[in-house]
C-alpha cells in the first residue's frame, strides 16, 4: 500500500488517459466539449468556472470504462426506518471499490461508514445482493451503509433533533480501490444523496404545554381517529422525538413526553410522580383525533420503568412496550396519590471504567432478588393490559433480561412476552439508528457504556421494530388506512 490511511488501487486496472465528452449543460457556459477524465477537475454549473483543488503531484486517473460511474439510491427520499436500494453501475468487471456513506448531524458532527466490494461481471455493485468484503461490516447487508454509521468523534450519538423540519441527508460515494480513511483530495467516481426523514408527508407536529404536561404531539394526516401512544426516553431527560415521528408515520397519534430537564419541568428527577403521567394520558385521550378508550406506552431505560408503572396503575394503558428497563424502582421513589413505593439506592461506588474510559453502570444496581428490596418492586401483578418486553442481552447498563423475567413471573398469565436479543445493547431503537455503544449524556461526568455488537444489534432493531408495530396495532386497533 503506497499510503497508509488513504486509498490503495490495483495497478493492473490502469490504462491510458481517455478523453470523454462533457454532457450538454455541464461544460463551460453550458457548451458541449471534451475534457480529460481527471478527478479533481471540476466545472461548476452555477459559476461557469473551472477549479482544480489541491491534490497530490500525480493526478489520479480513472480506469478505462469508469468515467461514467452512476450511483443511485431508490427511493431517494424515504422514512428513516424504511429500506432503500443502493446500486452502482459503470464500473469495470471485478473492479475493487469502496462505497462510503456519510452525513452531518445538526451539531455538525460527521458520521460515516464504508464497505469494500468487487464489481460483478456487468460492472455493478448492489449491497443487497453482493457481499461486502470488509470495512464497517462484511457480508450481505442491504442497509449496511446506513446501519453501521459511526461518529468521527468518540462518544457521539446520532439523534435527529429537528424531526419535522428537515431530514438527515446521507451522501453516498463510490471510490476506486481500497480507501481506509477520508482524504479530502480524493474525488469519488460517482455519488448521490439520500434523504432520511423521521416524519412522513402530512404528519403534523404540535408542541404540548397543557397543564403540567410538556412534550410534542405527532398526528398522522387525515381526520382520524388514530390509536394513541405515549413515547418516552430515559435518564438523560429532555425531549427526544424521532421515534414518535416514525410511529406517527405508521398511523399512530403519538405524544413524545418529557418528564424532566425540559422547559419548566424539574431539572433533576427527584421522584416519579405518576399523577403527571396520568395527566398526560388523559390529555392524549381527550384529543378529538385520538381513538380510545385505551392507549399504548413505549419507553426505554428509565422511560421503560415509568411505562411499566403506568401499565400497573393506570387503566387507560392497555399496551406497553418496555425496552431495556428495570421492573423495580431504582434511584427515585414512585408517588401516586396516597401510595409511595421506595427506591433501591444506586451503589455508585461499584461503577467500572471500560477500556475506552466510559462508565459501566451495570454493577450499581443491587440484585432485585434480595428480599430486602421486595417493597421496591413495581406491583406488576395488577397489570390488566399487555406488555412486550424488549431485551438486549449485551446491555451494559443493567441486566434487562433478569428484570423482564422477574416481572413476567409475577404478571397475570398471557399478559406479557419477552423478545430477547443476544448481542444487542441498551439503546434498541428503530432500524436506521446505528448502534451507539458509548455516549456522553447529561448529568454524568464521563460517557456511559450502553453495550452491543454492531451486527446483532442491527438485526435486533430490525426485528423488534416490526414486532413493536404489530403489538401496538393488535392491542390498540388497526392503523392500515393511515400508514404512510
Amino acid at each position: 500500500m503506497s499510503r497508509m490511511g488513504a486509498c490503495h488501487r490495483e495497478s493492473g486496472d490502469w490504462q491510458e488517459f481517455r478523453v470523454q465528452p462533457v454532457p450538454a449543460g455541464h461544460g463551460v457556459m453550458g457548451q458541449e466539449g471534451s475534457a480529460l477524465a481527471i478527478p479533481g477537475l471540476m466545472i461548476s454549473k452555477e459559476s461557469s468556472s473551472l477549479s482544480l483543488p489541491l491534490q497530490s503531484p500525480r493526478p489520479r486517473l480513472y480506469p478505462a470504462g469508469c468515467a461514467m460511474v452512476e450511483v443511485t439510491v431508490t427511493p431517494q427520499s424515504s422514512l428513516a426506518d424504511r429500506p432503500v436500494q443502493i446500486r452502482v453501475r459503470g464500473l469495470s468487471p471485478s473492479q475493487l471499490v469502496t462505497l462510503r456513506a456519510w452525513l452531518k448531524d445538526e451539531q455538525g458532527e460527521r458520521f460515516q461508514s464504508r464497505a469494500f466490494f468487487r464489481a460483478d461481471g456487468a460492472g455493478e455493485v448492489d449491497p443487497g445482493l453482493h457481499a461486502a468484503l470488509g470495512g464497517s461490516y462484511s457480508g450481505v447487508w442491504p442497509m449496511g451503509l446506513f446501519w453501521f454509521l459511526q461518529p468521527d468523534t468518540l462518544f457521539r450519538r446520532l439523534v435527529k433533533r429537528d424531526v419535522a423540519g428537515s431530514p438527515f441527508r446521507v451522501r453516498l460515494e463510490v471510490l476506486d480501490g481500497l480507501c481506509l480513511d477520508t482524504d479530502p483530495r480524493e474525488q469519488p467516481l460517482g455519488c448521490c444523496e439520500a434523504e432520511r426523514w423521521y416524519v412522513g408527508p402530512g404528519v403534523q407536529r404540535v408542541p404540548i404545554r397543557e397543564g403540567r404536561v410538556r412534550g410534542a404531539l405527532f398526528l398522522p394526516p387525515g381526520p382520524g381517529p388514530f390509536p394513541g401512544v405515549i413515547d418516552m426516553f430515559g435518564g438523560a431527560g429532555g425531549l427526544i422525538e424521532f421515534r414518535a415521528g416514525l410511529l406517527a408515520s405508521q398511523g399512530f397519534a403519538v405524544l413524545a413526553l418529557a418528564f424532566f430537564a425540559y422547559d419548566d419541568l424539574p431539572r433533576v428527577l427527584a421522584q416519579l410522580d405518576l399523577e403527571y403521567f396520568e395527566e398526560a394520558a388523559e390529555l392524549l385521550l381527550q384529543h378529538p383525533k385520538v381513538r380510545g378508550p385505551g392507549l399504548g406506552v413505549v419507553g426505554v431505560s428509565k422511560g421503560a420503568e415509568v411505562a411499566l408503572a403506568m401499565a400497573t396503575f393506570l387503566p387507560q394503558v392497555v399496551a406497553t412496550v418496555w425496552i431495556n428497563g428495570t421492573t423495580f424502582l431504582y434511584g427515585n421513589p414512585l408517588v401516586y396519590k396516597e401510595l409511595r413505593i421506595p427506591a433501591i439506592p444506586y451503589y455508585t461506588e461499584r461503577l467500572l471504567f471500560t477500556e475506552v474510559g466510559a462508565i459501566d453502570n451495570s454493577a450499581i444496581f443491587a440484585d432485585p432478588r434480595d428480599p430486602a428490596y421486595h417493597a421496591s418492586a413495581i406491583p406488576v401483578e395488577k397489570i390488566r393490559g399487555k406488555v412486550l418486553f424488549v431485551v438486549g442481552e449485551a446491555d451494559r447498563s443493567f441486566n434487562s433480561k433478569l428484570f423482564a423475567e422477574l416481572a413476567l413471573a409475577r404478571m397475570p398469565p398471557e399478559s406479557g412476552r419477552i423478545l430477547s436479543y443476544p448481542g444487542a445493547g441498551h439503546l434498541i431503537e428503530p432500524p436506521g439508528s446505528p448502534l451507539c455503544s458509548n455516549s456522553s449524556i447529561r448529568g454524568t461526568p464521563r460517557p456511559v457504556a450502553w453495550g452491543g455488537e454492531p451486527q446483532p444489534h442491527a438485526r435486533a432493531q430490525q426485528h423488534s421494530w416490526q414486532e413493536i408495530l404489530q403489538f401496538l396495532e393488535l392491542h390498540l386497533g388497526s392503523v392500515a388506512t393511515t400508514k404512510l
